[in-house]
């Protein structure tokens, strides 16, 4: 928020809120493919992943 302000104080940050938003979408996109792959996984070995999960209830 305060980057889109000082942008309509200041022209020349036009390439620092460009930046902001473009790794925000990066980040996103980035989320969601991890999400689509780990979904993949998780269909094509269930038995793994439920052996996975397992592992994690020792641990707490």
């Amino acid at each position: 928020m305060a980057t889109f302000k000082a942008l309509h104080e200041d022209m020349t940050l036009l390439l620092h809120a460009a930046s902001i938003l473009l790794a925000a979408g990066v980040l996103v996109a980035g989320w969601g493919v991890f999400i689509r792959l780990n979904r993949y996984a998780e269909e094509l070995e269930p038995e793994a992943m439920d052996q996975a999960k397992d592992e994690d209830k020792k641990l707490e």
